[in-house]
């Protein structure tokens, strides 16, 4: 059965090593550490279904890396994660193109079933 290929953003090599652990055995992932190398492996690849995304709320350039994501991938599912608990700010992300938000901190079940949720996989 052919795994949905998730790209995950994130500067913290610590935090994608955990998300590593939990998400390995289910699906294909990618890392990135820059909101360069993203959009750079997004133009390279057409077959990621789901991008995982660090979202700080001052951060100016996810906002554009969003907008920029969804102009050369419209159809690509975007989730975010936070640990920003302001959930209207949050909810401005998804008029701009999210398509769905986590808080940190997580639990796993909780990550896999917003990933679950958003993916044309559907349950594994």
């Amino acid at each position: 059965m052919e795994k949905l290929k998730i790209l995950i953003c994130n500067a913290q090599k610590a935090f994608c090593q955990a998300l590593k652990l939990i998400l390995k055995d289910n699906y294909e992932l990618v890392f990135c550490h820059t909101n360069q190398d993203c959009l750079k492996l997004i133009a390279e690849d057409k077959n990621f279904e789901l991008l995982l995304l660090e979202f700080k709320i001052n951060d100016l350039n996810v906002r554009q890396l969003l907008k920029q994501i969804k102009e050369k991938r419209p159809n690509l599912k975007v989730i975010l994660f936070s640990d920003y608990k302001n959930k209207k700010i949050l909810q401005e992300a998804l008029k701009i193109g999210a398509s769905d938000y986590i808080t940190l901190p997580f639990e796993a079940k909780e990550l896999i079933n917003i990933i679950q949720k958003n993916s044309l996989f559907g349950a594994i």
